[in-house]
């Protein structure tokens, strides 16, 4: 029997259960830091087979978030996370690890930095090429207002794949603040990383001549006797010869960046010791850490395809992971690779995202038509504009929170040239666990305002095979959005719709006309039998195109009394904006009410509960459309006492 814990003969406490803030860190021996180190892999390892979240990254990078805390002083010391979804072992050691039984769990712990959660979190954004320009932002500030401390960055070599990464390392080459850059290493952001650096960071960790000749500098240049140049200049001299002969491009130190590394981010004494030499440092310093993604647990470490980055709940046995039915993305994933196979001009793009996004089979299918361009979704659009220009017809697998960043590609580079290129936004509406930065709520309303661009959503699986057969065959761009999750019944429907128009789902009398988009058209058939238990009649529309609007929505209102738009989008500029543009333009009086997202930042939890919370569900709607009605005959009542 395991010994007791607590009483006359109580098991001291391990060493994780001794760690309370980062200052308990600091004064434990080298063993004793190896011990927390295996504690934590364990612990993260069981806390996340239960709620699921992004195990890989966080197993590897134990180390190196131990080695800042023992060498840094937060929140002092301000750290950034790129991406945070390596900022587990963080919170662990911040004070947080007995909440992680809640952890992306409606009000629970998030699954990325959280502001509101400690005063050790900064970044909420979890968007990756993002962490060196609000650390430089920080570092700067810093210095104007005279403030002692460092700021410390953590960046993964994925997010180096993106632009604004590399626009923020030439502002930092300028400014020169005091900043400390821990470069995570890997080999995969995601997936594998992609890339002309990613490829030659590999080539550099890989070769030991650029350490063993450093090292050997010191023992050189001692038995050289003390005539001619100083020592110190033949040694400078010589460091950057070596360099030039291992490392062509010294890309960093041609920015005006102090480098050093590579390092073994799992050598705990190696890392602590870099970053103790980096903080006495004045002006900015790369330290280059090689970490294994998914280290510890074997499952992860096997794992080919993205190293368990983010998993559902899991069995630890095992490591085989829950799977809750067939998705959207599954379904999308069965029908494009039909479909390419028809059309032979058909390519795809996914930015470090194919496993994903549904285009792993594609790409070992079609390997020279599929084409990763890294975290780089705005050169992701243009590069397909591109494509399009050439005569192909791309393909943009992009999660909708994602796409976000590329929105003036979508508008200058696709719609004002009227490219057939088709977007399918991933992750659509509420996503749920992973929170504000990846709820998908803002793509109906981005895009409607894109010229040309050719904007749907599919009801259900059948429907997604249509709208993107119809897509494949449109002169023009088009963008197809769908929810995260289960799509019910497998259903593969390639036959292009004949037109661009909406579907009456059902029609059921002259009260209420109910205009539904994407998995809201079931929500709202549902809420038609409630509303018939109280006497009260609805039609219910398939709103599949949310631009083109059909030019039918304004008879269809005339003939109803009220009406009502359902969509999980916020209530700024999608469907319910649609619909009243419409309706005014066609001079159609009637109360309109809206049911949707609001027009705020929406936090982590499940899909149901946060979309119950708003109201999208049968109930929820149904007391819309008798709010509707109530509405319009007030408005009569009124109108008649006025006459």
């Amino acid at each position: 029997m395991p010994a007791p814990r607590n009483g006359a003969g109580a098991a001291p406490p391990s060493v994780l259960e001794r760690i309370n803030c980062p200052a308990d860190c600091k004064s434990l021996s080298p063993d004793e830091c190896i011990t927390l180190a295996q504690e934590i892999r364990e612990f993260l390892v069981d806390r996340v087979s239960r709620t699921g979240g992004h195990l890989g990254p966080n197993l590897g990078v134990v180390e190196i978030t131990l080695a800042i805390h023992r060498v840094f002083d937060s929140p002092k010391d301000q750290i950034v996370f790129d991406t945070g979804h390596q900022a587990y072992v963080h919170k662990v050691l911040t004070g947080r690890k007995d909440q992680f039984s809640t952890l992306r769990q409606a009000g629970g712990l998030s699954g990325y930095p959280n502001r509101a959660e400690s005063p050790h979190d900064l970044i909420e954004n979890s968007h990756a090429s993002t962490g060196l320009s609000y650390a430089l932002g920080l570092a700067q500030a810093r210095r104007r207002r005279g403030e002692q401390g460092k700021v410390v960055a953590v960046v993964g070599d994925g997010a180096l794949t993106g632009g604004m990464a590399y626009e923020a390392l030439n502002n930092i080459g300028s400014l020169r603040p005091d900043l400390v850059i821990i470069l995570n290493d890997n080999g995969r952001s995601y997936a594998p990383t992609v890339g002309g650096l990613a490829n030659h960071l590999a080539r550099l960790r890989l070769n030991p001549r650029y350490e063993a000749a450093k090292s050997g500098i010191g023992d050189f240049l001692s038995s050289l006797p003390a005539v001619g140049e100083p020592a110190h200049e033949m040694a400078r001299r010589f460091k950057t010869g070596m360099k030039q002969l291992v490392s062509p491009n010294v890309f960093f130190e041609d920015l005006g960046i102090k480098y050093s590394g590579p390092i073994d981010g799992h050598d705990l004494p190696a890392v602590e010791g870099a970053l103790k030499l980096a903080r006495r440092l004045r002006g900015p310093v790369v330290i280059h850490v090689v970490t294994n993604k998914g280290r510890g647990f074997s499952p992860a470490e096997e794992d080919e395809i993205d190293k368990f980055h983010g998993v559902g709940a899991f069995d630890i046995a095992t490591g085989k992971i829950q799977v809750a039915g067939v998705s959207y993305t599954d379904v999308f994933e069965e029908v494009l690779l039909a479909l390419a196979e028809e059309d032979p001009s058909l390519v795809a793009i996914t930015a470090a995202m194919a496993s994903s996004t549904g285009l792993l089979q594609f790409a070992q299918r079609f390997p020279d038509r599929f084409y990763d361009v890294g975290i780089a979704e705005q050169h992701a659009v243009t590069f397909a504009a591109g494509l399009a220009m050439g005569g192909l017809h791309p393909v943009v697998c992009i999660y909708s929170t994602f796409l976000q960043r590329a929105f003036d590609q979508v508008i200058t580079d696709v719609g004002l040239h009227n490219l057939p290129v088709t977007f399918v936004l991933d992750r659509a509406g509420v996503t749920g666990p992973d929170g504000s930065s990846h709820h998908g709520m803002f793509d109906l309303s981005y895009l409607r305002v894109v010229p040309n661009l050719v904007v749907s959503t599919p009801r259900d699986s059948g429907e997604l095979g249509r709208l993107l057969a119809t897509a494949t065959h449109h002169q023009g761009p088009f963008a197809i959005r769908y929810p995260r999750g289960a799509a019910g019944e497998r259903v593969i429907d390639l036959r292009p719709l004949p037109s661009l128009s909406w579907e009456m789902a059902r029609e059921g009398g002259r009260d209420v006309l109910i205009c539904a988009a994407g998995k809201m058209v079931q929500v709202a058939l549902n809420a038609t039998t409630l509303l018939e238990q109280s006497g009260i009649s609805a039609s219910v529309v398939n709103a599949r195109f949310l631009k083109p609007v059909d030019r039918r929505l304004p008879d269809w209102a005339r003939a109803h009394r009220a009406v009502v738009a359902v969509e999980d989008n916020t209530v700024k500029g999608g469907l319910g904006a649609a619909v009243m543009e419409a309706l005014q333009v066609a001079s159609v009086v009637c109360p309109v009410k809206q049911v949707a997202l609001p027009d705020q930042f929406l936090p982590h939890g499940s899909q149901a509960e946060i979309l119950a919370e708003f109201g999208l569900t049968a109930e929820g709607v149904a007391a819309a459309a008798v709010a509707a009605l109530e509405a319009g005959e007030g408005g009569t009542a009124a109108a008649r006492a006025a006459g």
